[in-house]
């Protein structure tokens, strides 16, 4: 069951109790490194279940499946891409793009095309719907996301220093693996 409220057990935050609690149990290590990761991830989670909410609530799709259009909306008009690229681009399997593509076309977000430029394939492309929904959830996002509301009480500078860390660090992770372009294997 889900938590109503981030507060821990000492009064702290859910992150704050975790942190404490793992540097207790090994005071011999230098868990900065480790620690960040784990808020990381949560922050991570915190959006996407957010942006999910959103997505379901406002469009009836998930905020995977709108990370599909996003994909295609960046990539300007006429908006469409081949599988294979959206694949990549999104660090899913292709199977997962393919079950995406399906539901979102029975949405009449997406249309499935002939490639002129390769034989047999395809190319997956925007339809108005599509464009708006993403249009729509890119401007939500822009003013009135988690973060705005969350980051409201940090200080620009802190938040420009953040910004930058996150970038680099996210940079230099991608240039260490391939996993800016295929999926680890597990």
């Amino acid at each position: 069951m889900e938590k109503k409220h981030s507060k821990g057990k000492d009064g702290g935050s859910h992150v704050e109790d975790l942190m404490l609690s793992w540097e207790s149990a090994r005071p011999d290590l230098d868990l900065r490194e480790f620690l960040q990761g784990i808020a990381l991830m949560r922050l991570g989670r915190i959006l996407d279940l957010s942006f999910d909410r959103m997505c379901r609530r406002d469009h009836g799709i998930s905020g995977a499946d709108m990370r599909v259009l996003f994909a295609l909306r960046r990539a300007g008009a006429p908006f469409e891409r081949r599988p294979t690229d959206l694949f990549k681009a999104l660090l899913v399997a292709s199977g997962t793009v393919s079950r995406q593509i399906d539901r979102l076309s029975e949405k009449g977000y997406v249309t499935r095309g002939p490639d002129a430029s390769h034989g047999g394939g395809f190319l997956i492309g925007l339809t108005r719907e599509g464009k708006d929904a993403a249009d729509y959830a890119t401007n939500f996002l822009a003013t009135k996301s988690l973060l705005l509301k969350g980051g409201g009480g940090i200080p620009p500078e802190l938040k420009a220093a953040g910004e930058q860390y996150v970038f680099a660090l996210l940079k230099e992770l991608e240039s260490q693996t391939d996993y800016g372009v295929n999926l680890p294997s597990r």
